[in-house]
């Protein structure tokens, strides 16, 4: 029998729904190969009264990632054989383009396409066609930094391997899934659902929370290479059974995608071929994320441990919260608990280079971040804020902000906040010839407003905020892909006389947008 405490596992199982409230879920574990653990809560449709089983199919999202690039491995081999046919993805790139394997790992410095259609004027609820995203991904000219040499978390790259892929075999993602992982791995229930507006089995996805309570997420994207499989938790527990199974040989599909990513520069990175490499209760784990508006997903290994944990929601729990609490519970170890931050953190900083703000606020034991696509939780070590793949340190005024996972380091400077700022100023339309797109700056009576027009359309008006000198908070409600790419930053530019010339727009997945003033 698996050497696990059954009782403990159980009782972390059981406080899974309190600790993640929404309308169901489903949750399993596997040890040694053998499934010790497979629980369903809830309902698939509430309105319906459906309930939710190990056999209900939900979407794994971008869980889909590591099975795009499974298939790449199975039919081509070596990437390097498809980099050629990068380029006709991105005609008017001025930068170097990336290798097919950079676009695997996410070091291709490219921005990502699905936060990009804000700026392209897209409504959060409009349909997003199969035919509109390689236009899209077009129009990119420069992007965050060379290839190889940082890690930027990107859909677009994806995107592109798939199309890669389908022209290269002459076949379908959907027949080279079957073949190469679905059935070796016996995943009956499996299937590439690629329009989201129908999702499989008719489970619904819920937006929410106990507070608002939760209501039918609108979903109108269509994507594949990047995301699209839905599959059951039967299904993900076999996957990990065939994982488990060819654990030894070095030959197999899964080894291969686990192997160890680096940078252009020998530094070991923590993302490669779809896979996400971190540590929990000292243990190697590789797995990944999904997120689309009204489900979340996670499902993770370690090779070493030989020990498997898949958690799918149908709402926007933390899906990979879940699946920690549930790996350490296996693994008969406790989270540890936070020290008490001595002192205050709190503050605002401006990272000039990304054009992002930063946004500290302390608790207790705890502090949050704000500064990607979601609040990061840090503690403090007394001289330190710390989470995995972030340190945050004092540096004078200012904060060093030490990325690993991104091989990079970055310089915070202290941006006093302000309640106010006279927005007349910088009203007025701006041009992206980046984005071949157009952004509308409106102030009425105190308020300040954000409208975007482009390729698919015009946006709504998003609310602006002032939140220093020259930088303004552009916040999101939510994108087409699930929730909003994090707040935007609008740092205003001007000529040498003063005057405001252009702006500079970025979030943590499209960083450094350029606009001049028309």
């Amino acid at each position: 029998m698996p050497d696990i405490d059954h009782t403990r596992l159980y009782s972390a199982l059981d406080a899974l729904p309190k600790a993640y409230p929404g309308p169901g879920g489903v949750a399993g574990v596997m040890k040694d190969g053998q499934i010790v653990a497979a629980r369903a809560w809830g309902y698939a449709s509430l309105e319906t009264g459906t309930p939710l089983s190990t056999a209900t199919r939900l979407p794994i999202c971008s869980i889909s990632k590591q099975f795009t690039c499974g298939v790449l491995l199975a039919t081509v081999g070596d990437p390097a054989k498809l980099d050629a046919g990068v380029a006709e993805f991105l005609p008017r790139l001025e930068t170097p383009l990336p290798t097919v394997k950079q676009l695997c790992d996410n070091q291709s410095g490219l921005r990502d396409y699905w936060a990009l259609t804000i700026l392209q004027g897209a409504k959060a609820e409009q349909t997003f066609r199969r035919e509109d995203a390689l236009p899209l991904i077009a129009k990119m000219k420069t992007g965050h930094f060379a290839p190889g040499t940082s890690y930027s978390y990107n859909n677009s790259n994806f995107r592109m391997v798939g199309e890669l892929i389908e022209r290269a075999t002459g076949e379908t993602l959907e027949t080279l899934y079957q073949r190469h992982i679905w059935g070796p791995a016996g995943m009956t229930g499996a299937e590439l659902t690629a329009d989201t507006r129908h999702p499989a089995d008719g489970v619904t996805g819920y937006e929410g929370s106990d507070a608002t309570g939760f209501f039918p997420a609108d979903n109108g994207i269509y994507w594949r290479g990047d995301a699209g499989i839905s599959a059951s938790l039967d299904d993900m527990l076999a996957y990990e059974a065939w994982i488990d199974a060819t654990r030894d040989d070095a030959a197999s599909l899964y080894r291969q995608l686990s192997a160890a990513p680096s940078f252009v520069d020998g530094a070991p990175a923590s993302y490669g071929y779809g896979l996400s490499h971190e540590e929990i209760g000292g243990a190697a784990f590789t797995g990944h994320a999904g997120a689309l508006r009204g489900f979340r997903a996670y499902r993770m290994n370690s090779r070493e441990e030989r020990l498997s944990v898949v958690v799918l929601f149908n709402h926007e729990g933390s899906a990979h919260g879940a699946a920690t609490r549930l790996a350490l519970a296996a693994m008969g170890k406790d989270a540890p608990e936070p020290a008490p931050i001595a002192h205050s953190w709190d503050g605002q900083w401006l990272d000039a280079e990304r054009g992002m703000l930063a946004r500290i606020e302390t608790g207790r034991r705890t502090a949050t971040l704000q500064y990607g696509t979601g609040d990061a939780e840090l503690t403090c070590d007394g001289e330190a804020l710390r989470s995995d793949g972030l340190v945050i340190a004092r540096e004078g005024d200012g904060l060093t902000m030490l990325r690993p996972d991104e091989n990079t380091t970055r310089s915070l400077t202290p941006l006093p906040e302000i309640a106010s700022a006279d927005a007349t100023e910088i009203a007025g339309r701006y041009r992206s010839d980046e984005l071949d797109a157009e952004m509308e700056i409106e102030a009425r009576d105190g308020g300040v407003y954000a409208v975007f027009r482009g390729m698919l359309g015009e946006g709504r008006r998003e609310r602006m905020a002032a939140a220093g000198k020259d930088a303004w908070r552009i916040a999101t409600r939510r994108s087409m892909d699930a929730p909003a790419p994090g707040d935007w930053t609008l740092v205003i530019g001007r000529d040498a006389a003063g005057a405001v010339s252009g702006a500079t727009l970025s979030c943590w997945l499209a960083r450094g947008v350029p606009y001049t003033r028309l």
